[in-house]
């Protein structure tokens, strides 16, 4: 099973939001995630768009998962490195 990072929309029109989410690959945009690892809301300040936990997030990449180019953008803005180590 092949497991993405990636972004759920939620919101109204002109309005969205999202949760940054772990999810298998092959499952709908908005379908069931396997956890949720933080929020983006691109309307809102600067300040408060992102909210991340970062721990959940280097965990699931150390597993195996691959954010998508959206996630990874607002990954590197917030400094969270994607190194993949093994397990320990």
């Amino acid at each position: 099973m092949s497991v993405k990072i990636r972004l759920k929309r939620f919101g109204t029109k002109k309005r969205p939001y999202y949760r940054i989410v772990v999810v298998d690959s092959r499952a709908p945009r908005d379908g069931r995630t396997l956890d949720e690892v933080g929020l983006y809301h691109p309307v809102e300040s600067v300040g408060s768009q992102v909210r991340l936990e970062t721990e959940k997030i280097k965990d699931w990449i150390r597993k195996g998962a691959q954010p998508t180019a959206t996630v990874k953008r607002v990954l590197n803005k917030n400094s969270i490195t994607l190194e993949r180590t093994k397990p320990e």
